[in-house]
């Protein structure tokens, strides 16, 4: 039952966070499916129990990846999919307990939270990157 949770609700973020970013109605369910996958992703990793900063890097490869595909398919910008899909992978909770704790004055705990909040998004930039990487060689090798 949890899989089937996980699957809905980062449907919905996404598909939501796509509505709040304004775009286009016909891409929304796109949307849906790209922060859907990457968070399944993610969500199976973590089950595996690998490492968070990893998981999430991996998972945001994949959003990437998924990205491109559609907007190729769809002829729409890589952006639509890429920033709607990349929502539910975002530390705000975590980013929120790491603020809690300055606030609360337990530093050595809120240092710790907010280290690995910024790790996370720093892996999250690092997939997206890696993702373009990756496809601008491929696009090269092709006109070669």
């Amino acid at each position: 039952m949890t899989m089937i949770e996980q699957l809905v609700t980062s449907f919905i973020a996404s598909g939501a966070f796509g509505i709040l970013f304004n775009v286009p109605r016909q891409t929304l369910l796109k949307c849906g499916i790209v922060g859907m996958l990457g968070w399944i992703i993610y969500f199976l990793l973590d089950i595996e129990e690998v490492d968070q900063v990893l998981a999430t890097s991996i998972a945001a490869f994949f959003v990437a990846v998924i990205s491109h595909f559609f907007a190729k398919r769809y002829k729409t910008p890589i952006i639509i999919y890429s920033v709607a899909g990349i929502i539910p992978l975002v530390p705000g909770g975590l980013a929120y307990d790491a603020m809690r704790n300055f606030v609360e004055n337990d530093y050595n705990i809120a240092i710790q939270l907010a280290a690995k909040a910024f790790m996370i998004s720093g892996a999250i930039a690092f997939g997206l990157v890696f993702s373009e990487v990756i496809n601008q060689m491929i696009r090269k090798m092709k006109f070669k």
